[in-house]
């Protein structure tokens, strides 16, 4: 097991990493002085895959389980499930003491994260992230959001997790489709700041893919660790946490304009392709890194090219981008493999050229 601090003062964790930790949640609880009632935020197929485990060492650990279901699906996350929500753990008697345990991927732990921030102004949260994107990414930082309408993550807060468990073992019983779309994230944070983590990512996608558990222990470690090093310098994200947004400018206009029909890795992949290759266009990016970015992303089963969208609404959309400054779209630019700038000096037409295709890498 491999352990990364998120150091924030008083409202630091740990993140544990390894294989079968989910039986040992009970365990940490009870060392960080929970005891009694706590309660489970899961869906269905995870709560059958994963729900036994979690709830039996819960219990052999002297707590009391109370697990809510949330159905499958995007459009849960929403201000109307979070009320479902509310009022099924007034019915569970939850107080301001008891945890909730957001046990599954990133829609499950966004929304139970949402809830967790605002019942009863705020209750313990323990994340336990069951898919490579939640445990990567969106489990760590402690932001938690619903979506409103068209528009993902509008209405949220930031609320740090007491604990984060990451069992890579939840990572075997995953649809391919499902890996490749927490890889895109993976690639990102090697991207953004680890070169020589991008490096071992070319030379070891098959071990990844193959399920490998030393593999996926590394690349879910390193990936905390970058995500946790920039949470710990601008935990508000009013300056360089934006970096984490790499991809995700163009990635978020496509799954809004998709109607949220293409996953999130699909679109964070294309998203962060072509904000390379509009570094490049402006002259920063070498043609040679936009290749490597390219093979790597092809390499983990993730799309390079744009889906048949109108570049219109996908511009459209990305004027709401919460990273909007004055009026101005904020991009995160590669100037090499591991090095990243954020600029709101990218021209419309540019933007244009590289979503309909015409450009020259």
């Amino acid at each position: 097991m491999r352990k990364v601090k998120v150091a924030l003062g008083g409202k630091s964790y740990q993140v544990y990493i390894g294989s079968g930790l989910l039986a040992q949640t009970g365990r940490w609880l009870s060392e960080k002085g929970f005891s009694g009632k706590l309660v489970i935020i899961t869906d269905p197929t995870v709560n059958k895959l994963y729900g036994d485990v979690l709830n039996q060492g819960l219990t052999k650990d002297g707590f009391s389980v109370n697990t809510l279901l949330v159905p499958e699906g995007e459009e849960q996350k929403s201000l109307e499930t979070a009320g479902r929500l509310y009022h099924e753990l007034t019915n569970c008697y939850a107080e301001r003491t008891t945890p909730i345990l957001a046990l599954g991927g990133g829609v499950i732990g966004d929304l139970a994260g949402f809830v967790a921030a605002t019942y009863l102004r705020g209750v313990p949260l323990v994340q336990i992230p069951t898919t490579l994107l939640a445990q990567v990414d969106s489990s760590v930082g402690g932001k938690v959001a619903v979506d409103h309408g068209q528009l993902k993550n509008m209405i949220g807060t930031f609320y740090q997790p007491g604990l984060i468990i990451a069992d890579i073992n939840t990572l075997k019983t995953l649809p391919a489709e499902e890996l490749a779309n927490g890889l895109a994230e993976v690639i990102k944070s090697a991207a953004i700041r680890g070169e020589k983590f991008f490096t071992f990512l070319e030379q070891n996608l098959d071990k990844i893919k193959s399920l490998d558990e030393g593999a996926l222990e590394e690349i879910v470690f390193q990936s905390v660790k970058i995500k946790a090093e920039v949470v710990e310098k601008d935990e508000m994200d009013l300056g360089l946490r934006n970096i984490l947004n790499y991809g995700h400018t163009i990635g978020h206009a496509l799954e809004s304009v998709s109607n949220f029909s293409i996953g999130h890795g699909n679109t964070v992949a294309i998203g962060m392709l072509a904000a390379a290759r509009i570094s490049h266009m402006m002259g920063i990016l070498d043609g040679n890194e936009v290749v490597r970015l390219k093979k790597v992303i092809e390499q983990a089963g993730l799309p390079t090219e744009m889906p048949n969208l109108k570049s219109t609404e996908i511009i459209k959309a990305m004027k709401h981008d919460k990273k909007i400054r004055r009026d101005k779209v904020r991009f995160v630019l590669l100037k090499s493999i591991g090095n990243v700038f954020i600029t709101d000096e990218v021209s419309p037409s540019l933007v244009e050229k590289v979503l309909v295709g015409d450009e020259k890498t």
